[in-house]
């Protein structure tokens, strides 16, 4: 299983990288290949690809701002969550995903 996840906040600082460590830790716990693309005030980091969206089984949107590209990930399983959701929930925001895409079947 394959993932793609965007964090964001404001500053595009801690909590932007902290929700990203957090969703790579748990998602990784789990067996699941992930990557996380970040957005804040430095631009956009590790960038979600076209070739990555193919392949993608869900999306997770952990921001506490609007992110660019959102319309990317149409037609994917996804859950959109505060940008802190990950910090201190990380699995169970990763269990949230897999619940939407066991739906999507």
């Amino acid at each position: 299983m394959f993932i793609v996840c965007v964090t964001a906040c404001p500053t595009g600082i801690a909590h932007t990288f902290m929700a990203a460590e957090s969703l790579q830790k748990h998602a990784g716990a789990k067996g699941i290949e992930i990557k996380v693309e970040t957005q804040g005030s430095l631009g956009i980091d590790n960038e979600i690809e076209t070739a990555d969206i193919e392949r993608a089984d869900g999306v997770i949107i952990a921001a506490a701002v609007a992110i660019e590209g959102a319309e990317r990930f149409e037609g994917l399983p996804f859950i959109e969550c505060s940008v802190e959701d990950p910090i201190g929930e990380g699995e169970a925001v990763i269990d949230a995903l897999l619940d939407e895409i066991e739906k999507a079947g």
